[in-house]
């Protein structure tokens, strides 16, 4: 879908610049926003291969089932029906710590491993119990302490200060997690 809806936008931009006489400038437009595309992904292996690495480190030390054992009160509160020691939960300790120190690409494997836990535990498997609703919503909108794509960006575009964005992202996923959880509570019970 994203796909089609890129290309209409190629072609609704080519033809607006025939129309306008303008196809030059959108050429070049093309062409240098694409050379700064390239000079950008240049600028950020550097920033992205450090942050990785600190990253792995927090995972190959444990750093990141420690954080799962401290969070383990807030999600036993916010998935009452998984039974306890059940393998979902770790999974999904494991996911919300990934997602907390911004190891996106980890995180992503440990949310699908926990969502196949979970579908264990459905008794309908084409409909989303609310344990797996509450997880996604938490996953998608979770709190994020270490933004590291966002600082990496910052460092390649040049910024002062490429960690000023730590306390607002903190603030900003908070505030989206807190959301995210009252409207899974509210909607559940409308629609149960």
């Amino acid at each position: 879908m994203i796909n089609h809806i890129w290309f209409g936008l190629i072609i609704i931009g080519v033809i607006t610049g025939i129309i306008t006489g303008n196809l030059g400038q959108v050429s070049q437009a093309v062409l240098q926003t694409t050379e700064q595309g390239v000079m950008m992904l240049i600028k950020l292996i550097g920033p992205m291969s450090l942050w990785l690495g600190i990253m792995k480190l927090a995972e190959e030390s444990n750093f990141v089932d420690l954080l799962a054992k401290i969070i383990k009160p807030v999600t036993r509160r916010l998935f009452p029906k998984l039974p306890t020691n059940h393998p979902a939960l770790g999974a999904i300790m494991l996911n919300i710590s990934a997602n907390m120190l911004g190891l996106g690409n980890s995180a992503t494997p440990l949310g699908i491993k926990a969502m196949q836990r979970l579908q264990e535990l459905n008794p309908e498997s084409d409909t989303a119990t609310d344990t797996m609703c509450t997880f996604l919503v938490v996953n998608t909108s979770s709190v994020t302490l270490i933004p590291a794509t966002i600082i990496s960006l910052r460092t390649a575009a040049g910024s002062n200060a490429p960690l000023e964005i730590v306390g607002t992202t903190i603030f900003a996923t908070t505030c989206s997690t807190i959301v995210g959880i009252i409207a899974d509570r509210i909607l559940r019970r409308v629609w149960s």
